[in-house]
């Protein structure tokens, strides 16, 4: 039999993985539309999100850029979206 905090910590890391933005964002993505596109968002998730979206974009050929707020420790790189963390 398994025990029981092996197999909630199995749940835990399967329901982190089912919500994970670079897993869950892509296939939502929508088709590049002419002009420049431009990203805004606010939350703890939002900087995830958005670095989602950046690393599937074709920049190359379609422009990105917005403004993500999320909470402080919440930040992560992006090369066109600029990031802010803040507190309430």
């Amino acid at each position: 039999m398994s025990d029981p905090k092996d197999i909630l910590m199995q749940l835990f890391q399967a329901s982190l993985d089912a919500a994970d933005p670079l897993k869950v964002i892509p296939p939502h993505l929508p088709k590049p539309p002419k002009g420049r596109t431009f990203v805004i968002g606010a939350g703890k998730a939002s900087a995830a999100m958005a670095k989602a979206v950046e690393d599937n974009w074709d920049t190359d050929n379609h422009p990105l850029t917005g403004l993500v707020v999320t909470r402080y420790d919440y930040g992560v790189d992006c090369q066109h979206i600029k990031i802010i963390e803040a507190a309430h």
